[in-house]
């Protein structure tokens, strides 16, 4: 019997390794996206419940019979982007999760009318329509992560799972008063791009636009924290939440961008 040669040896050492190295990633995946979970459930037993001043916002002024215009009216970027990032995945099929970057971009243009109803009369019956689409599209989001990074069969199993726990979250926070779901589905997709890019090479280039998107909406939160302030900062020419707007807005843009000019990476 002729043994095999070292050459063949070496090929099956290094495809072990690369499973073994997959293996690992997939499993510290698992642990990042399920420890906020545990961590909110087990070690903070107790529910969150939605902040009572939540819906005070800096700026209530009305304009052109429109109340609370400022945080009305600056949702319609979410239109306009959600917009684009859909013709860009129906004019380039070729776009990798395509069904998942299609469903992400209907949500945030749905954010548009949920955000503008909810603020035209603040409560958290009108939230429940902000909230919905924020979490379908988070989820979506993190459902196109995961089939880009780990597989392409993962898409369809990942969205439908992904967008259940979207809405479920939602459900769940309004029947319960409990916000815990919904801080996870928040926070999930955005430790997924930090760990799937420093942990998985691209299919495709241009990923670092993740980034700037997830950049973009990390100093969004900081605005809506600082609602007043800036209101009264900008000489209330704009409050900190509808400056939120505007800028988690850019955050979706750069989605829209990414997959705009990014190209298949060629495997070694």
């Amino acid at each position: 019997m002729i043994g095999e040669s070292p050459h063949a040896k070496e090929s099956e050492r290094v495809k072990r390794a690369q499973h073994t190295r997959t293996g690992r990633r997939e499993v510290a995946l698992a642990v990042l996206l399920l420890a906020p979970l545990l961590y909110l459930f087990l070690l903070h037993a107790a529910p969150i419940p939605q902040d009572r001043g939540y819906h005070l916002f800096a700026d209530a002024r009305a304009f052109l019979g429109l109340p609370n215009f400022g945080n009305v009216v600056t949702n319609l970027p979410f239109l306009i982007v959600g917009a684009l990032g859909i013709e860009r995945c129906l004019r380039a099929p070729a776009c990798g999760a395509r069904l998942s970057w299609t469903v992400f971009f209907a949500a945030v243009a749905l954010v548009s009318f949920g955000s503008a109803y909810y603020h035209l009369a603040p409560g958290d019956d009108a939230l429940l329509w902000d909230r919905l689409p924020m979490a379908v599209g988070f989820m979506a989001l993190l459902a196109a992560l995961l089939a880009e990074h780990l597989s392409p069969a993962l898409e369809r199993p990942a969205l439908a799972l992904a967008i259940a726990a979207g809405v479920a979250s939602v459900v769940l926070w309004r029947m319960s008063e409990d916000l815990r779901p919904y801080i996870w589905v928040q926070t999930a997709p955005f430790l997924a791009i930090l760990f799937l890019l420093a942990a998985y090479p691209g299919r495709y280039s241009h990923r670092h636009y993740l980034l700037y998107g997830a950049g973009f909406y990390a100093v969004a939160k900081i605005a809506e924290h600082y609602d007043h302030g800036i209101y009264a900062l900008t000489g209330t020419a704009i409050s900190g939440h509808s400056l939120k707007h505007l800028l988690a807005a850019a955050a979706p843009y750069c989605v829209v961008l990414m997959l705009a000019r990014r190209a298949p990476i060629a495997k070694p």
